[in-house]
């Protein structure tokens, strides 16, 4: 597989380990329910002059796929990252950190449910090898901490948002849509700025000024746009299951930006999880031969991704 199909997925955990070190540096200056919601209304502003008239073009396919379209704003934009946003205020980021590496296996298991996909080898393996990396990272070296850390409601909304976001990787493959991406983006940042504005409007809503602004800017444009773009197409080119596993590489990004951005130092710990969750993602990625056989519950999915 040519080494360029693995820049969309690798851009995507980058900007996202990106967004979560600005969230971080901003706690407290904007409400959940504001960012969850202005992210996506400034997403849309972006997006709106360009693609507009290409969704309209292809306006008796989306009457086709509305509700389609519907369920992946819902899954992928508005309960994923806007769960997250709530989680914050009652569990830790190490919590969070270790909740959201459940993604991957989540995506693999589901996949095996709705797709018939057989877990690969590699995919397995890596997925084990990579969470035991960020076992290591986020326990600072002694993974038995973990155990150690309480129960809040953010890690129990942290599991439905880890859920949410691999249900949408299985069915963004599962659902072929005729219609290009930057229009499939289009239509889900709106439906995610419709389920999102109930919550907006109950509020507590934060006025927009200088201390929030930017994070708002990288929300909506790299975090949003370029993010969710780019996790589309790493789940055509190498399916839900493979991509997922480069979500594992967030704690190492998260350290390296921490590093570079806030002084931050790296510890052996930081190197060893480093390595293993590095080393499950490249065993992910070439190690494909199916552990298993299962039958295919549709037939258009022999074709691969779209």
């Amino acid at each position: 597989m040519p080494l360029l199909t693995f820049l969309p997925p690798l851009g995507a955990v980058l900007i996202w380990s990106g967004n979560m070190t600005i969230n971080q540096l901003t706690v407290g200056s904007i409400a959940p329910s504001s960012i969850a919601f202005l992210r996506w209304v400034l997403a849309l502003a972006v997006l709106t002059p360009f693609v507009l008239p290409v969704a309209w073009r292809h306006r008796d396919a989306i009457r086709r796929h509305w509700p389609k379209l519907a369920l992946l704003g819902l899954l992928g934009m508005a309960m994923w990252q806007g769960l997250a946003y709530v989680a914050a205020e009652t569990t830790s980021a190490t919590n969070m950190g270790i909740l959201a590496a459940m993604v991957p296996l989540l995506t693999v298991l589901l996949s095996a449910l709705i797709l018939r996909e057989a877990p690969s080898l590699g995919g397995t393996l890596g997925g084990i090898l990579a969470l035991a990396g960020v076992s290591i990272l986020l326990g600072h070296g002694d993974p038995r901490s973990l155990l150690e850390l309480e129960v809040a409601l953010g890690d129990l909304l942290m599991v439905v948002a880890a859920t949410c976001y691999a249900l949408y990787g299985v069915m963004l493959k599962r659902w072929p849509l005729d219609m290009p991406p930057w229009v499939v983006l289009y239509l889900q940042a709106a439906f995610a700025t419709l389920f999102l504005l109930p919550g907006y409007l109950i509020g507590p809503m934060t006025p927009v000024d200088g201390h929030n602004v930017w994070l708002i800017l990288y929300a909506g444009i790299p975090a949003s746009i370029i993010t969710t773009f780019l996790w589309m197409r790493a789940i055509r080119q190498i399916g839900a299951s493979q991509a997922s596993i480069f979500i594992n590489l967030m704690p190492v990004f998260s350290a390296l930006i921490a590093m570079a951005f806030l002084g931050e130092r790296v510890a052996l710990y930081h190197l060893a999880g480093g390595a293993l969750v590095l080393a499950g993602v490249i065993m992910a990625q070439t190690l494909t031969r199916p552990l298993g056989r299962l039958t295919p519950r549709a037939t258009h999915l022999d074709r691969g991704p779209h």
